[in-house]
């Protein structure tokens, strides 16, 4: 046992220890705070009050931001080396969510802000005009909403001001005019009006001025003149009219002048050239421009980018393009650039020699008369589309175009040209697509045509071409369609042809004159989604082996001379839409299973020797969608055939008296009807609002969704827009399943025609890959107000944009989900331009609009733009934009009609965004880039760069990780074929469903 004094000294030395111990813990906790503050608590406090603000941080950026650090060593920030106060706030591209803290103000040492891609929301802090040295504020791609903030006037030493690519609204203020040192003020895509303000003209250090996709209105002020430093100027989809100043043409430093979609009119100086000598882009597409095109433009050296396409320009294009060595892209197509009394518009092409590193020349629907000389095989070896289709081109196709191996797209459809297709075409060996059509060619298609192994698209059609269909086309491995029609040609069809697998688009040898019988090969285009012989001389019965083919949606075999009965193989076609056999010698009975297929909404029989009863079942139900007249021997079917009753067969049944039956039906009947006349009173009676749909809907009131929301509490809130609000809730009558309630903001303007238009569009639709709508309701409540809603089928798994671009989706999308939603929209599409009574334009597609249901099906809703066309209903103006910026066609922003060509378009958008995760209105695409041409330049060896690495599926052999490649090549393909410029020229929404498919079984087989 330890002495007395042993414990004592053992309990000093503990509590020596102690002291120690808690004097070392206070000196370490007052250096952590001390370098915490750093001698400067406002900056210190200013910065946690903005990461108090910041809701969701997914890469942990502001982990650091804690007291174990000195703030000026935080992520994202930068002090200066002297006074220790923050100078850089830089935090781009973290996929931060919150608002910004008006505290930041108080970092008054700021020189720089950039937030950049981020999802900040709410308004910007008026407080940020205390930052007096504050350089640049970049705020692009966020969600900030509100007008800008006048107090940024203030910010005297402001040279950057990048806001583009949020929800601002309101006009730019009149108090930015005194920021005597901005050079650069970008406010791409948001919601501003009230035009280009004069004022602006004022700051005459400007060097950049971007405003695009801006509903600004007005012309371009006069006093922008005074902008003697700028360099680079884009207005394109504002809404601008008038012409363009004269004053911007004094501009000698500008680079790139942009003003593409507008509504501009007016010509352009014939000085032009001379005045703006540093040009490098040169874009007014789209809009009313007329006048020559000057020929000064040969001044403009440095030129890389030409675009003037869809204005009213005329007169002889006189251009000498020879002077532009750089040139890369020419597009100058629908305008009109005859020369009157002349016919040699094509001259000009001799000076496009020296243009080497010419990429994409389109001349099309320019009213060209002329010759196409020899020189055109004088044009660069980078020449990649080459297309001049659509004018008055005649004489032969010159031999020398075979030079100009880099081609991958040649059309010269709708022409003059004549004699035969020069067998040296068949050198152009990266060609892909190829258009012939409507043109006067003659004698044979030249077998060197099957060199062209890369050819995916094949249009000869409307020419006087003959002979037999090369056998050589069976070479062309990658071939998707092939047209033929309306030609002179003759002799059997090719077995070659019919053994490419890559034939999936369609197949048209119409309006010839083939012989003989159906090869069985056709068996191997089992891909394949329209077949078009009709109007041949070919003969025999139908090989079985057609059946074979399980993809076709279109059969057409009318005006020949097959005989026999429909074999049995067809049942497996159950997939076909349109089936025309007509003008035939087909005979036996009418195949029962034609009735049973339910994809069928168009079948035509007439005209050919088939007996017995008509079904009633399926397509038989409705006499408009099909047709058996000139068949003498049938019966039975609809009353409104008119067709003789079918004899009855086996022994005679006796008859039940029918005066007995009269004695005993007719009183009861009489009570039935009584009963069901008092139940419908009394019903009607009772509802206190009308549903807007037909009887088929249900109807409810405005109570019943008032207490089916809770109120429309905030809670149940899942969605709004600039014309409604959306709620979750449940019905009573609905078995107690959620419905999506959609309330219309009725004060808000285009509201009331939005409603009526879905109301219109929804009437007489349903298909699987459409948003199911319950009802809708048209009342007012208890305010007396008016009131609209409609009641759709609640999507639990909510929007492929909140798939694509929320953080709180922690699970994304993987290549076979994302490849099923565009198989499921383009479906939908194609239903509502090809298979309805009337054909309905979506109008506004775009991810927020596709909604996801509990097995991830895809269903496009949102119908408060659409349009039926060839009715009096929902026509739209000619002025104001139409859809969502990004997602719009270029056809939209100068007051075109909307069409099924502009759904496309869309859709093409929406596809890429789909595929590479990125929005159409990306902070990267700047200066010319887009989303369209991101892809494009991605193709075809590059297309796993710009995929979104989410929806990359790693393969396990070397041989599916190339399969998996091919077909997000193929995917990419189709989202740049559907979003190409000119409406014409974009891929079919049948076909597009149809390869979509393709790559689907492609995948699932992986």
């Amino acid at each position: 046992m330890k002495s007395p004094k042993a414990i004592i000294h053992l309990l000093s030395s503990s509590l020596i220890s102690f002291l120690f111990y808690v004097l070392a813990i206070t000196c370490l906790t007052s250096t952590t705070v001390s370098v915490s503050y750093g001698g400067n608590e406002t900056d210190y406090l200013a910065l946690l009050s903005f990461k108090s603000k910041v809701t969701q941080d997914p890469y942990k950026v502001l982990t650091s931001w804690n007291h174990s650090f000195h703030f000026c060593d935080w992520s994202g920030i930068s002090c200066g080396k002297r006074h220790k106060r923050v100078t850089v706030l830089r935090l781009d591209s973290n996929g931060l969510e919150g608002s910004l803290s008006p505290h930041v103000g108080n970092l008054s040492f700021l020189r720089g802000l950039s937030l950049a891609n981020n999802s900040f929301q709410g308004t910007i802090p008026h407080e940020l005009g205390r930052l007096s040295r504050l350089r640049y504020l970049y705020l692009d791609d966020n969600k900030f909403c509100g007008v800008i903030p006048t107090n940024l006037s203030r910010c005297s030493n402001l040279e950057d001001l990048w806001l583009p690519r949020n929800n601002l609204d309101g006009i730019i203020p009149k108090e930015m005019s005194v920021l005597s040192k901005l050079s650069r003020l970008v406010i791409d895509n948001n919601k501003l009006t009230g035009g280009i303000p004069p004022f602006l003209g004022n700051i005459t250090s400007m060097e950049i001025f971007s405003a695009v996709g801006n509903p600004l209105g007005g012309s371009i002020p006069d006093t922008l003149g005074l902008w003697q430093s700028l360099r680079e100027f884009y207005s394109g989809s504002c809404n601008l009219y008038g012409s363009i100043p004269h004053s911007i043409f004094n501009l000698s430093l500008l680079v790139n002048f942009s003003l593409s979609n507008n509504h501009l009119t007016g010509s352009l100086p014939s000085e032009i050239g001379i005045q703006l000598p540093n040009l490098e882009l040169l874009q007014l597409r789209t809009n009313k421009l007329t006048g020559v095109l000057p020929p000064s433009i040969t001044n403009c050296s440095k030129l890389w980018y030409l675009e003037m396409s869809y204005n009213n320009f005329s007169g002889k294009l006189t251009i000498d393009f020879s002077k532009l060595r750089d040139i890369d892209t020419i597009r100058l197509q629908s305008n009109n650039f005859h020369g009157r009394g002349e016919a040699d518009d094509m001259r000009f092409v001799d000076s496009l020699k020296n243009c080497t590193r010419l990429v994409h020349l389109e001349l099309s629907n320019c009213n060209l008369i002329g010759v196409l000389p020899t020189s055109i095989g004088n044009l660069s070896d980078q020449l990649s589309f080459l297309a001049l289709g659509d004018n008055q081109l005649f004489g032969s196709l010159p031999l020398s175009i075979s030079s100009l191996v880099g081609l991958t797209t040649l059309d010269l459809i709708g022409n003059l040209f004549k004699g035969k297709i020069p067998s040296t075409i068949g050198k152009l060996k990266k060609l892909q697509y190829l258009s012939l059509s409507r043109n006067q060619f003659s004698g044979p298609i030249p077998d060197a045509i099957g060199n062209l192994s890369l050819l995916t698209l094949l249009y000869l059609h409307s020419n006087k071409l003959e002979g037999l269909i090369p056998s050589s086309l069976g070479n062309c491995e990658k071939l998707n369609g092939l047209d033929l029609s309306y030609n002179r040609l003759g002799g059997k069809i090719p077995k070659q042809l019919l053994q490419l697998p890559s034939l999936t688009y369609f197949l048209d040898l119409s309006n010839n004159t083939m012989s003989g019988s159906i090869p069985s090969e056709i068996k191997d285009l089992k891909m394949l989604s329209g077949l078009d012989l009709s109007y041949n001389e070919l003969s025999g019965t139908i090989t079985s082996s057609l059946g074979e083919c399980i993809r076709l949606t279109k059969l057409y075999l009318s005006g020949n001379m097959f005989e026999g009965t429909i074999p049995s193989s067809f049942s497996s076609l159950g997939g076909l839409e349109v089936l025309d056999i007509s003008k035939n010698n087909f005979s036996g009975k009418i195949p029962q299973f034609l009735g049973k297929w339910k994809s069928l909404e168009y079948l035509n029989l007439s005209f050919n020797d088939f007996e017995g009863e008509v079904p009633v079942a399926g397509v038989f139900a409705n006499a408009s969608l099909f047709s058996v007249w000139g068949n003498d021997r049938l019966c039975g079917g609809l009353v409104t055939l008119e067709l003789p009753k079918c004899k009855e067969t086996g022994s005679k049944k006796k008859r039940f008296p029918f005066f007995i039956l009269v004695i005993v039906i007719a009183p009861t009947l009489l009570i039935v009807l009584c009963c069901v006349y008092l139940l419908c009173k009394k019903k009607r009676n009772s509802q206190p609002s009308e549903s807007s749909g037909s009887e088929r809907f249900m109807k409810v009131s405005y109570n019943q969704l008032l207490k089916a929301t809770d109120g429309f509490s905030t809670e149940n809130l899942i969605g709004e827009g600039g014309h409604s609000s959306v709620y979750k809730g449940i019905l009573d009558s609905n078995d107690d399943k959620s419905v999506a309630v959609k309330v219309l903001h009725l004060q808000s303007r285009g509201a009331h025609k939005s409603f009526i238009a879905e109301c219109e569009a929804w009437r007489n639709i349903r298909h699987r890959n459409l948003l199911k709508i319950i009802t809708s309701c048209s009342s007012t409540d208890f305010q007396g107000n008016d009131f609209k809603a409609l009641v759709y089928e609640f999507m639990p798994n909510g929007s492929v944009h909140d798939w694509l671009h929320s953080s709180e989706n922690t699970s994304k999308l993987n290549l076979l989900q994302r490849i099923n939603i565009l198989r499921d929209v383009a479906n939908a599409l194609d239903y509502l331009h090809n298979h309805c009574q009337t054909t309905i334009v979506h109008g506004d597609l775009k991810p927020s609009n596709i909604l996801l249901d509990d097995d991830m099906v895809a269903h496009v809703g949102d119908f408060g733009l659409a349009r039926l066309l060839g009715t009096d209903l929902n026509q739209n103006s000619s002025t104001g934009f139409k859809g969502t910026i990004g997602y719009a066609p270029p056809e939209y922003g100068i007051g075109s009609e909307m069409t099924s060509c502009g759904d496309v378009y869309s859709f093409g958008i929406l596809l890429l965004e789909v595929m590479t995760g990125k929005k159409p209105t990306d902070g990267m695409f700047i200066e010319g880039l887009s989303l369209h041409k991101f892809a494009s330049m991605a193709l075809p060896d590059q297309v796993i760069d710009v995929i979104d690495n989410d929806a990359i599926v790693l393969q396990s052999t070397e041989a599916n990780a190339k399969k998996v490649e091919e077909c997000l090549a193929a995917t990419i393909k189709i989202g740049v074929s559907c979003s190409v410029d000119p409406p014409p020229q974009r891929m079919k929404i049948e076909i597009v469903v149809n390869e979509l498919q393709r790559i689907l079984d492609v995948l699932q087989n992986i």
